[in-house]
This record gives structure tokens, C-alpha cells and sequence, in this order.
């Protein structure tokens, strides 16, 4: 049977990528799919082509008790704005992926009584998703151990995984790319949806320090800010390390496919992708992350020996230097910890949040607690 959902989701790629992905999903389920964002979420190229798109009011939490006051009001009026919409689109959920964008959507939802549920994509409960935990009908979260999720609400989480591109997914099935002693070793290095200063700081100069042998091997892709560029670009000129520097990967997936290391920061989107594709990382978590999610997020791929983490105050050339040599010189080894990264990669998320969401507005969970009791004795 064919319904309608709203999705809302901040406008950074760690809520709009599995967003989208979800959208995709419950399209192809034959249903409709409506985004609600801020303006910067309705301009990412390609991810909801075809999907109704509504920006919304949203102010952020900050400032002073000026701040905050302007917030208020700018929620209420994306709040006013969403019920609006959901007189005419009539949906049978909302759901939230974090980020203040989402909050007007749910708390209009709320208002309406509409079923909700918010996706967190983080190890830690992000602070929008904890605003709203105890009011959603589900939390679909993404590791086995979410901090800051409250215990008394863990009966209503669901564990799904965090959702990726069908193109990353689909590199699952691939054998992890052949590596020979003496061939092409290829490095992909990615800050993220807007880069990292630091990996275009020290990357290239560690690279350098490895052995004349090793350091002829590598081809790096890397994706640097735009301020960043042309001096990483020099950089590896001067160590004459062949590379290839860009402000946005448009093909990642394609790159990905070809990596044999990836050297990255630890955003939500990042982890699932490494996971699901099986592919060996060095992961420099971004310190100012809310709540330090980053470091988080990392815990379990590094646990099961899939990734090396250093914080960013270690982060130096001869520390990337040292950990290359003990992951790339011995091809058996990297290729182990390829697998140990799948391992922990959960490739059916979309399809698990998807039957998540289609079971929010199921008749059964409408009625009386004693009727529905007993419908599922008879069951």
C-alpha cells in the first residue's frame, strides 16, 4: 500500500547521505517521499533528484538569550510551516536523521500526531535526536553502543546500521583490490563533505618519510579544502609522489573501490561507507566534533582491527609514517584488516530502517495495549 513520508534532516552530508538513501528505498517500495531541510540540504547535487523538497525555518541554540529567543521563534514558525505541509501531504511518519532543521518537522509531527522516529548516525545520541528521544515513537541507531542514550529508552532503539550509497554498497561483493609486492599502492584521503586541513598538513609529508621503495608505489587521491589545495598539491610535487588532488569527489565510490588504504576522518557517513565496501583505514577523528562522536564512531572499527586511529594532537608525519609501514608493507596483513572492516559493516541498514518506518503507522500499534496484547496471543 502506497503512503507518504517526510524525512527531515540537517544540511550536512552525515544527515542528508543516509537520508537519501532511505528515500531512495521507500521509493522503489512504491511509496512518496518528501524532504524537509535547511537551504543548504536542498542544494546537495543529486541525492534527492525527484524527491519533493521543502526548506524550513530553523534556528540554532546559540548566542546568548538573544540566540536562544530568535531560535525559539524561527522553530515555532518552521513548526507553524510543517503542519501546513502535512495537512496537505498527509503523512503517515516523520522522520528525523539530527541536525536543528529536523526539529520543527518532529515537533510539528508530535503536534499532529503523526507516528515519528529519528535515525542517529553517530555512536553518541546527537543533541537534536536526545531533545526528542523520549517523544519519538523508535530510535533506529547505527552501533551496537550509543553513549548518551538514555537506558530507560533503550527498549524502543532498533539497531539497523547507518545507510550508504547503493554505488558504495555495492562494492560489498567485490573482492578487496589486488595488491603485489611491488605494485601500484593506492591511498585515498578524505576529510569528509568539506575536508580537513590537517590531512592536507600532513599527509603529504608523511607519505614522504616512507621508504624509496614503498614511497614510488603510491598513488594518492586526495580531497583537500579549497584553501588547502594548491599547498598540499606542491607539497607532494616536491616529494614526487604522483597525486591527484580535488576540492569534491564526485565518483568517491569509484575511488573507493580502487583504494587499498584510506587515510580519513571518522564522520558517521565515512565509517559506514569503509565498513560496508571492507576497505583498511588510518582515521583521524576532528576533536571539535560535538561530544567527540568522531572518536566514537571509530571504537569499533579499530576494535576489530579494520582501522588505526590517532588523535589529532598525535597526528604528525612521523606517526602517519610509522603507521603506513606496519599496515602497507605486508600485503597479507592489509588485506586481513580489509576484512576485519567488513565485518563490522552492516550492509542491509537501508532495507532495516526502511521496514522500520513502514511498521511506525501499522494498525497494531494503534490500538489499546490490551487489544493489542491479545491479538498477539492469537497470532
Amino acid at each position: 500500500m502506497s503512503k507518504h513520508y517526510v524525512l527531515a534532516a540537517g544540511g550536512t552530508g552525515g544527515h542528508m547521505v543516509p537520508a537519501a538513501a532511505l528515500a531512495t528505498e521507500l521509493t522503489k517500495r512504491g511509496h512518496h517521499v518528501a524532504l524537509v531541510s535547511d537551504a543548504r540540504g536542498v542544494r546537495f547535487p543529486g541525492l534527492f533528484d525527484g524527491v519533493q523538497t521543502h526548506v524550513l525555518p530553523a534556528g540554532r541554540f546559540a548566542g546568548g538569550p538573544l540566540g536562544y529567543a530568535k531560535a525559539l521563534r524561527e522553530m515555532w514558525r518552521g513548526r507553524a510551516m510543517a503542519r501546513e505541509l502535512y495537512r496537505n501531504f498527509r503523512p503517515a511518519a516523520v522522520i528525523g536523521f539530527g541536525g536543528y532543521p529536523a526539529m520543527p518537522a518532529l515537533l510539528a509531527a508530535f503536534a499532529e500526531k503523526i507516528p515519528t522516529a529519528v535515525h542517529e548516525q553517530n555512536a553518541v545520541l546527537g543533541r537534536v535526536n536526545r531533545l526528542v528521544a523520549r517523544r519519538v515513537d523508535a530510535i533506529a541507531t547505527s552501533y551496537e553502543r550509543t553513549e548518551r542514550l538514555p537506558e530507560k529508552l533503550i527498549a524502543k532503539s532498533h539497531l539497523v546500521g547507518n545507510p550508504v550509497r547503493e554505488a558504495v554498497l555495492g562494492l560489498r561483493a567485490k573482492p578487496y583490490p589486488l595488491l603485489e609486492e611491488d605494485g601500484i599502492f593506492r591511498v585515498l584521503v578524505t576529510g569528509g563533505s568539506q575536508g580537513a586541513s590537517v590531512l592536507s598538513e600532513v599527509v603529504p609529508d608523511g607519505l614522504a618519510m616512507l621508504p624509496p621503495t614503498f614511497r614510488r608505489r603510491l598513488q594518492v587521491t586526495h580531497q583537500a579544502r579549497i584553501e588547502d589545495i594548491d599547498a598540499a598539491r606542491a607539497q607532494y610535487a616536491e616529494h614526487q609522489i604522483a597525486a591527484e588532488l580535488a576540492t569534491y569527489l564526485p565518483d568517491l565510490p569509484e575511488q573507493l573501490a580502487w583504494a587499498h588504504l584510506v587515510i580519513a576522518r571518522a564522520g558517521a557517513s565515512t565509517i559506514a561507507e569503509l565498513t560496508a565496501a571492507g576497505r583498511p583505514a588510518i582515521l583521524v577523528p576532528l576533536p571539535s566534533a560535538t561530544d567527540d562522536h568522531q572518536t566514537a564512531n571509530a571504537r569499533e572499527m579499530t576494535d576489530a582491527g579494520g582501522a588505526r586511529t590517532i588523535a589529532q594532537k598525535s597526528f604528525t608525519a612521523v606517526e602517519l609514517a610509522k603507521q603506513m609501514q606496519k599496515l602497507g608493507l605486508d600485503p597479507q596483513a592489509l588485506e586481513n584488516a580489509a576484512g576485519r572492516a567488513k565485518s563490522v559493516g552492516r550492509p542491509h541498514a537501508v532495507g532495516d530502517l526502511a521496514d522500520l518506518v513502514e511498521s511506525l503507522d501499522a494498525p497494531r500499534a494503534r490500538l489499546p495495549v490490551a487489544v493489542r496484547q491479545q491479538k498477539v496471543a492469537f497470532a
